[in-house]
């Protein structure tokens, strides 16, 4: 690659990366946390959309005229970006990887408009000026505006050839799980911590017990509805103090400040005489401003959770 060709290079790319980082770093200065927010469409959305751009106002005027150059260009400064948050610890795996679709699909629009104005010739700088400082303006808008809680259910069910006693036997206390045991492979991939091990005290209204899961997290549980062999209630409440930093990442934390886990019930319904039926439902709150993304996520994960305790709960209940 000769120099000129490495100028254009760091220019098509550099420009927008360092742009990113420095809008990420503004954003995550906490004197200013209530109003510049990573969580947030002005964040989230105008950050890529700007970095598509960016890329392609300081490309070449012949690359910028093929479709795909402009879809696809866009999306080599937001990985770049991505890995230079990742490996100075900025930002987490989980998170990046939740908000990568919204990246890359944000940044390519960026990359159309950015082409459409350069094609027509119009004064770029003027919109490029203005599009650099659009999060600046927004961003208070959407804080003064506020975030709109939402309250959504996560629903899974498994079918068990097994007596109803020893399906709710494996309900009520769920003994150590081994890492070979668990097949929650959403989670598993997405870094999150594993489920140990959950046991009531007594079985019965008012019975509480602490579901542990790896690195420090527990879900600490009380049982508020319960009909012996049917049905249980529970609310579930983590306590973001007591979960060490390393374990989540600070904006997916559950009982933290975006999402929350609010209660969970199982119910056991008999099929015919060989075959019980175990649902298992949650209930979760997300606190955001773009619920409408984040909810898809949060009951993926939550239904990958609820599914891998169901198929323990299936095995041992089949085997004893």
């Amino acid at each position: 690659m000769n120099t000129r060709n490495l100028r254009t290079a760091l220019l098509v790319i550099g420009i927008p990366v360092v742009y990113a980082l420095l809008l990420r770093l503004f954003f995550g200065i906490h004197t200013w946390a209530d109003i510049f927010k990573v969580m947030s469409l002005s964040f989230l959305v105008c950050l890529p959309f700007i970095v598509g751009a960016l890329t392609i106002y300081f490309s070449a005027i012949e690359k910028v005229r093929k479709w795909a150059y402009r879809l696809f260009i866009p999306w080599i400064p937001i990985f770049i970006f991505f890995g230079i948050t990742l490996a100075f610890q900025i930002e987490g795996w989980a998170c990046w990887l939740m908000v990568l679709p919204l990246f890359l699909v944000a940044a390519s629009v960026g990359g159309l408009i950015g082409g459409y104005l350069k094609l027509k010739k119009r004064d770029d700088r003027t919109y490029l000026s203005l599009l650099c400082l659009l999060p600046l303006f927004i961003s208070p808008i959407e804080s003064f505006i506020g975030s709109i809680p939402g309250t959504y259910k996560a629903y899974t069910f498994i079918d068990i050839n097994a007596p109803a006693e020893k399906i709710w036997a494996n309900v009520t206390r769920v003994l150590e799980i081994q890492e070979e045991q668990d097949k929650g492979w959403l989670t598993k991939f997405l870094g999150f911590p594993r489920p140990l091990h959950a046991e009531l005290d007594f079985e019965g209204i008012g019975a509480k017990r602490e579901a542990r899961f790896t690195n420090g997290l527990i879900f600490h549980e009380t049982v508020s509805e319960y009909t012996h062999l049917k049905k249980m209630v529970f609310s579930i409440k983590a306590y973001p103090h007591e979960i060490p930093s390393t374990t989540m990442d600070e904006h997916v934390v559950i009982g933290g400040q975006f999402f929350d886990v609010l209660k969970g019930t199982y119910e056991l319904e008999k099929i015919n005489e060989t075959t019980n039926r175990l649902h298992l439902y949650s209930h979760f709150t997300l606190n955001t401003t773009l619920n409408f993304y984040a909810s898809w996520w949060a009951r993926w994960i939550m239904q990958d959770i609820q599914n891998n305790i169901l198929q323990i709960e299936k095995k041992r209940s089949e085997q004893e």
